[in-house]
């Protein structure tokens, strides 16, 4: 058994299965979680000499996180790559609740629940790794895709205050993961979301998100 061991949400696909692969790499004893299955998407990980153990669970609920926590046994938890998340195309009002709180409860309530609960632990020893996965799309009003910016302003802002929180925890270190959306010229100069007023840039996602827009 390897001396490290890492948590990777949303690690069935994407960049979670990279961030996944990253820290196979380094030596970490996986825990990889997802709400779908892996197929083979956790093949090879066990080839870089590490434990690897695969869990499907919704993380959108206190029960799949508790769950989640469960399976990993009380071993302490060196590296957190909290990345599960959800969105939804489409005009707001054509979403069905179940689904947009699905967004929400996954993006939001899941992820900062499990924050809450691998942090405790790595304060009280001041040492440990946590990713957040957030995005630039936070900085954006994200026409047709209004709760996934919505939660992804959430965990941009909640991550850079808790950061704030625990800056005088030198051996803990929490990091804002903020992909970009799409490669655009738009995407590129985000920067200018602190200047441009926001009905601007709504107008600007809506040209891209909207259905049957040009793209």
């Amino acid at each position: 058994m390897a001396s490290k061991f890492a948590i990777i949400s949303g690690a069935s696909s994407g960049i979670g299965a990279e961030l996944a692969k990253l820290a196979a790499a380094d030596g970490y004893d996986l825990l990889v979680v997802a709400d779908t299955p892996f197929a083979g998407a956790s093949a090879g990980l066990a080839s870089f000499g590490v434990a690897v153990d695969t869990l499907e669970v919704d993380l959108s609920t206190v029960q799949g996180v508790d769950q989640l926590l469960d399976r990993a046994d009380g071993r302490q938890v060196d590296l957190l790559c909290a990345n599960a998340g959800h969105g939804l195309g489409h005009a707001f009002l054509d979403q069905q609740l179940s689904d947009w709180r699905h967004v929400i409860d996954t993006n939001i309530t899941g992820t900062i629940y499990l924050l809450q609960k691998v942090l405790g632990p790595m304060l009280a020893r001041d040492a440990g790794k946590v990713l957040v996965t957030g995005s630039i799309a936070g900085f954006i009003p994200g026409s047709f895709n209004a709760v996934y910016n919505g939660t992804k302003a959430f965990i941009d802002n909640f991550t850079e205050a808790l950061r704030n929180e625990l800056k005088d925890h030198k051996g803990v270190t929490l990091t804002t993961l903020m992909p970009g959306v799409t490669d655009t010229e738009f995407f590129d100069q985000v920067a200018a979301a602190g200047i441009v007023p926001q009905s601007i840039l709504a107008e600007q996602h809506r040209k891209m998100a909207e259905p049957g827009s040009a793209q």
